[in-house]
């Protein structure tokens, strides 16, 4: 008998936390713990998850023939922790991370099934959410195939092609099989949810309400659970899915207890930069040498050498796990460089505390398009190069750029950026002023050529400058296209020696994997135009900055506006 529920002692038996994931996955052990699972739903679910057979593979063979322990362990769990009794799901939630090619799919729609074979609710719902129409049809195919092959639940389901939704006859349970990029996904009533790729939800500008709707639909389903099961990001982690997966990884280490399974096919930290490594292939691909071909994964790897980064980092995001942190950005070499800079808490207090002299750098378009400010300061004692970032987002950016609306609330949420209201038409400006000042007032802009801009919102920014006390001649057009060619290649040349630093800034690795670089004859163009527009400008302050500041410039003195303030006639 189970302890009374939410108990202390109840918490104790269902935690799912797996402290030493890192020695599992390295020995190849079950990355389940041990639980105090109810072996009748379990077993059932197990033998009929097992009966169900592969239409897609050559000779139909069943689930059981061909799948792998780790995948029996992980139907045990998810039926298994249903109580007959209670009608009480003790975990409600499921997250799995696994490469492509481990079955994924086909597991998922073997589940869902399972599921409909299991529900005792009259006319329940379940769903299944595939990322694209295409893979909803193959998963709808999928699923139609095993009730063809096997002639009972031929007989015990109908199904309708046309609205890719299965019934069953009896319990008049249905299941939906919906595309996130084309179908309305709503949380419904739906007692059983199996998600198919979470990441491809991170350019959903709502995706966070739909999860809300999701798990809402569970409180008066105490029998259902909603499962994910997905690959690593395509780019770096961003909106629903970033916050998904750091919850799991959280429950995963117990540092959070939720009643939440987080079965993640990743690298340990100190492992990740040998995912090249064949030796470290089965460790995260479970399936490796049944439904991943390890010559395969050889032959891709030689193609995304000779590709060059963003190959590889595709390739290690997808059939690897490994997160990317520079984005998959097509050509800047600092991008590539960036990481090994990395000062992690370098804020704009502590450059000031440690720098003689700093420039500043601006860059922004229309409303539609982020405002971007850094500042470069030259360190005291080493005279190393730090950089601070940051940026600001009118409203019109969430409205016409939906698809990064996610990842810039992030970045507003870690700091990086500044969201505005719609009743803050220049507080853009107004906080880029706010930064200038701050340095005029600790004495480190420098006597000329402090500040440097482009040719838009120049009016503005110069107004609000001056009203603030800096001088006409401490501000200075920067040229831009292939006029940035120094300061692209000095920076690349700092990052490399180590005499440029930065703060580690989330919204600069995804601005870095924006960026695409263009050779013009002698000279290199890194353009909006070129890597899209809301996306780059933060970059292009920091060589606005850069450029400044590789004039060797010497700090002005404090501000007699720090301590009198401004004289009004």
């Amino acid at each position: 008998m189970s302890a009374p529920f939410g108990s202390d002692q109840f918490r104790a038996e269902w935690c799912t936390a797996v402290p030493d994931w890192e020695d599992r996955i390295r020995d190849g052990r079950p990355l389940i713990p041990d639980l105090p699972l109810f072996d009748e739903p379990a077993d059932k679910a197990l033998r009929i998850f097992k009966r169900l057979r592969v239409p897609d593979l050559i000779g139909t063979p069943t689930y059981g023939e061909v799948c792998e322990p780790w995948v029996f362990g992980l139907v045990r769990a998810i039926f298994g922790s249903y109580d007959p009794e209670t009608k009480r799901r003790m975990l409600r939630e499921f997250f799995l991370l696994i490469p492509k090619k481990n079955g994924k799919s086909a597991i998922a729609a073997a589940i869902i099934l399972t599921a409909c074979i299991m529900n005792e609710r009259p006319e329940a719902e379940l769903l299944l959410i595939a990322p694209t129409i295409n893979i909803a049809k193959i998963a709808f195919k999928q699923m139609w195939g095993m009730i063809r092959l096997d002639p009972e639940l031929d007989k015990r389901f109908h199904v309708r092609e046309h609205l890719r939704t299965i019934t069953h006859r009896v319990s008049r349970a249905e299941i939906a099989i919906k595309a996130a990029d084309s179908d309305v996904i709503t949380g419904g009533k739906a007692a059983y949810t199996l998600i198919d790729e979470t990441h491809e939800f991170a350019r959903k500008s709502r995706a966070d309400g739909v999860f809300l709707e999701l798990r809402g639909a569970l409180a008066s389903r105490p029998e259902g659970f909603l499962m994910q099961i997905t690959t690593q990001s395509k780019e770096q982690p961003a909106g629903v899915f970033k916050a998904e997966l750091d919850q799991a990884r959280s429950v995963r280490d117990g540092r959070l207890q939720l009643p939440i399974l987080a079965v993640l096919y990743e690298l340990p930290q100190k492992m990740a930069k040998r995912w090249q490594d064949p030796k470290t292939w089965g460790l995260v691909n479970p399936n490796l040498g049944v439904s991943v071909d390890p010559h395969f994964l050889a032959d891709e790897l030689v193609k995304a050498n000779e590709k060059g980064p963003a190959a590889l980092a595709l390739l290690a995001s997808q059939h690897f796990n490994v997160e990317i942190g520079v984005g998959l950005g097509g050509g800047w070499t600092g991008a590539t460089l960036w990481s090994r800079a990395a000062r992690p808490g370098l804020t704009l207090d502590e450059l000031i505390a440690r720098c003689e002299v700093a420039t500043v750098g601006l860059d922004g378009g229309g409303l539609d398009d982020l405002f971007g400010l850094c500042v470069t300061g030259r360190e005291r004692d080493t005279r190393n190069w730090l950089q601070w970032y940051h940026a600001w987002a009118h409203p019109e950016v969430l409205k016409a750029r939906k698809e990064i609306a996610p990842r810039l609330r992030d970045f507003a949420a870690s700091g990086d950026l500044t969201l505005l209201g719609e009743d803050e038409p220049t507080g853009d400006v107004e906080g880029a002023a706010d930064v200038i000042e701050q340095l005029l007032t600790a004495g480190l802009l420098p006597e000329k050529d402090a500040i440097g801009l482009d040719t838009a919102q120049v009016s503005a920014i110069i107004d609000e400058a001056i009203g603030r006390g800096v001088a006409e001649e401490q501000m200075r057009y920067i040229g831009q296209d292939w006029r940035l060619s120094p300061a692209i290649w000095g920076m690349e040349r700092k990052l490399k020696d180590g005499t440029l630093l930065h703060g580690d800034q989330p919204m600069m690795d995804w601005v870095l994997g924006n960026v695409k670089v263009e050779q013009r004859g002698s000279a290199v163009r890194m353009t909006k135009e070129a890597a899209g527009r809301a996306k780059i400008d933060p970059l292009i302050a920091g060589m606005n900055a850069f450029t400044l500041m590789s004039r060797n410039p010497v700090a002005n003195g404090p501000s007699v506006y720090g301590t009198r303030g401004l004289l009004v006639v």
